[in-house]
C-alpha cells in the first residue's frame, strides 16, 4: 500500500489513472492520530484570555492539531501548552511555546486549530544520584 508520500508503483497507463487528486505534501513529518489531553492558553496578555483543555487529534514531531470551541485563535498567535495534562496535580506534563499556524471552520460548529512548538519553556529537575556534599569546617 502506498502512502502519500511514497511514490505509487505501477504508475504507467497501462495501470490505470489515479482517481486521487494530485497534491504536493507540505508536512515535514509523518501525523499519527493519538488523543493526549493539553492545556491551551494564549502567551501574549495583549489577547483576550482564555484556558482550554482539548485532546489532539493529530500529532507529529513539532504540530499539533486538535478541534475547539473556543474562537479567540488566531494564525500568527502564540500560546503556551501544557502536555500531556495530567488530571493528578502531582505528576508534571512539559510547556512548551507554540505558534497558530493554521485555523479551519468546521461542519459541525467547532474550529480545527493547528500549531508548531517552537520550544520547550519547562526547566527539567535536576538529580543527585550520589550523598549530599558535606562542608569541611
Amino acid at each position: 500500500m502506498a502512502s502519500r508520500q511514497d511514490p505509487l508503483k505501477n504508475t504507467s497507463a497501462a495501470a490505470g489513472a489515479s482517481t486521487r487528486p494530485a497534491f504536493s505534501e507540505r508536512r515535514s513529518s509523518r501525523r499519527c492520530k493519538i488523543t493526549q489531553v493539553m492545556r491551551i492558553r494564549p502567551a501574549d496578555p495583549q489577547n483576550k484570555y482564555f484556558d482550554d483543555l482539548r485532546g489532539t487529534v493529530s500529532v507529529s514531531r513539532s504540530g499539533i492539531y486538535f478541534h475547539t470551541t473556543e474562537l479567540g485563535y488566531e494564525v500568527g498567535q502564540r500560546l503556551f501548552i501544557s502536555m500531556p495534562f495530567p488530571g493528578d496535580p502531582s505528576t508534571m506534563g512539559r510547556e512548551y511555546l507554540a505558534e497558530v499556524v493554521r485555523k479551519d471552520a468546521l461542519p459541525n460548529g467547532m474550529v480545527g486549530v493547528g500549531f508548531k512548538t517552537l520550544m520547550e519553556i519547562t526547566e527539567q529537575p535536576s538529580y543527585s544520584v550520589g550523598a549530599p556534599s558535606q562542608q569541611q569546617n
